[in-house]
């Protein structure tokens, strides 16, 4: 079905860059592009809890979220197709887990 209306979206006429994004193997067509982009509440969630008070926040929760970011911004640039999409949400997750788990660190 998906591979049908992609191809029906594509023969219609639209500016070549985006038929390029529309058609690309990590495009929105693709799992490779929705899965990245729902990982980015995770992310955007992780930097709205930067307004808590560092006490309450979870150490294994943060130590989780940054490994993730870790490891997956690793395998996003070894997989075929490379998808930039899911590096990029990677790095901010880890790096917003990162400065949360230095604000946890300050509390005496």
């Amino acid at each position: 079905l998906v591979p049908k209306i992609q191809q029906r979206v594509l023969s219609m006429p639209l500016p070549s860059g985006l038929k390029t994004v529309l058609g690309h193997a990590a495009g929105p067509f693709t799992i490779f592009f929705w899965a990245p982009t729902f990982k980015w509440m995770i992310t955007f969630a992780n930097i709205g809890d930067m307004k808590k008070p560092a006490e309450v926040i979870s150490t294994n929760q943060q130590i989780a979220i940054f490994m993730t970011g870790c490891i997956w911004s690793r395998y996003s640039l070894v997989v075929n197709p490379v998808n930039y999409n899911l590096f990029i949400v990677n790095i901010f997750m880890g790096a917003s887990a990162a400065y949360q788990l230095y604000r946890k660190a300050q509390v005496p």
